[in-house]
């Protein structure tokens, strides 16, 4: 006996979806059963962690194992019939359960979780009939996000701070919301300024700089330290050095292990860089991998080899406040515009020696915005990559100048002599 004709009564509206290149996908379009043991599945799934979770005794949850699997057999036979009154009815019985199983367990357990849980399993079992594998992937977050109760509530109560929460809820507007909406075209006279390549690269810095932050949170002492290092790199390994530099002079006892971080902070801010350019012009990077690859190994070899001396610094020093900084990240998307629009106009007046010289005064400010001015006149197709490639080195060239001096000042030769034969970036 052949299925009942089905009307479009699913979440997503229309007829069974075409899967020519997925077997799998066409056997469950085939077979109207294998949808049904879908929603099944998903009911049991998440009704095996509820039912881990609902106690024991006279005043256990009123949910289950098989209370959701039920929930999820009912959605998926409700799809699969496309009967709008039938899924409304078994939708309004959900609901009605829901409600009981909340007024059961109000006194002992306030939440919702397990009365939102039950619709959403009712949700993904009609979901089935449509969208198989979208409901079943769905089904396991869920299932996933039940079981992580614990640690996901330690970690917001216990581990994750107010500042940090701003910090990420910062971040995802940045990618999320205004990313999106910015126009990828030039704006400016020029054909230079991209807003959407401009601000792509601020979000990148901002999670590059979070990634930091957090593997910097997860030590102390002198890894601690160089793991702030390398979180510092991420924004400025120049202003790094500076700062380990003052703390190698307050603390002579952890030169040794200060110098090693300022070294680390150039392999990050190395690393870095290649990402950014990876983003902004991949044939830029490709010019230079050769360069960058001897680079960061000697760096990385540099560093591990100065980390095994000197002493541990008290734990936990190092750790910044915040994951990234909202103000130095405008600052830097700034501060490469302006040197994007620098290098074009001494590039339309001076050729291409024009840009080497922006590239090197730019340089001894900021390697990071040089490099990346240049390449973005690359990308704008004002410039070759090859030349764009030497302008980037220049700038790195020139920016190594100002580190070993800095390092000197701030924190005495034995603090330079780590940061004086790393190459720069």
């Amino acid at each position: 006996m052949s299925p009942p004709p089905r009307v479009s009564c699913s979440i997503t509206s229309g007829a069974v979806p075409e899967t020519q290149d997925d077997p799998v996908m066409n056997a469950l379009v085939d077979r109207p059963e294998l949808r049904l043991l879908l929603a099944v599945g998903i009911g049991l799934l998440v009704g095996v962690e509820r039912e881990r979770s609902k106690g024991a005794g006279p005043n256990r949850g009123a949910a289950g194992l098989r209370t959701f699997a039920l929930i999820g057999l009912v959605g998926g036979a409700c799809g699969l019939f496309g009967q709008p009154l039938l899924t409304a009815v078994a939708g309004l019985f959900v609901a009605a359960a829901a409600v009981a199983s909340y007024r059961r367990s109000r006194p002992d357990d306030p939440g919702l979780t397990t009365e939102v849980a039950m619709f959403a399993t009712f949700l993904l079992g009609l979901m089935t009939a449509d969208q198989p594998q979208a409901a079943v992937a769905s089904g396991v977050v869920m299932a996933v996000l039940l079981a992580a109760r614990a640690p996901l509530q330690a970690l917001v109560r216990d581990v994750l701070t107010q500042r940090e929460l701003m910090d990420g809820l910062a971040f995802a507007i940045a990618a999320l919301v205004v990313l999106p909406l910015l126009p990828d075209r030039a704006v400016d006279p020029l054909g230079v300024l991209n807003p959407f390549a401009l601000w792509r690269l601020a979000v990148v810095m901002m999670g590059l700089s979070a990634l930091g932050y957090i593997a910097q949170r997860l030590e102390g002492g002198r890894r601690g330290l160089l793991l702030a290092g390398l979180a510092g790199g991420f924004v400025s390994s120049t202003a790094t050095i500076a700062g380990m530099a003052r703390r190698a002079r307050e603390t002579p006892a952890i030169t040794a292990a200060a110098a090693a971080a300022g070294v680390a902070s150039m392999l990050s801010s190395m690393v870095y860089l290649s990402v950014l350019l990876a983003t902004l012009r991949p044939q830029v990077l490709a010019h230079l991998a050769l360069p960058l690859l001897a680079g960061g190994g000697v760096i990385l070899v540099l560093s591990l080899l100065m980390a095994r001396h000197g002493a541990d610094p008290p734990p936990g020093d190092g750790v910044t406040g915040r994951a990234f900084d909202l103000s130095s990240t405008a600052f830097f998307v700034a501060l490469v515009a302006g040197c994007t629009l620098l290098s074009r106009l001494l590039e339309l007046w001076l050729g291409e020696r024009g840009v080497l010289a922006g590239a090197a005064a730019t340089g001894l400010a900021d390697a990071h915005a040089a490099a990346l001015s240049v390449t973005g006149l690359a990308a704008a197709g004002k410039l070759t990559d090859s030349v764009a490639a030497l302008g980037v080195l220049v700038a790195l060239i020139a920016n190594m100048l100002v580190k070993a001096p800095t390092a000197w000042v701030l924190g005495g030769g034995d603090m330079a002599c780590g940061s004086a034969w790393a190459p720069s970036s």
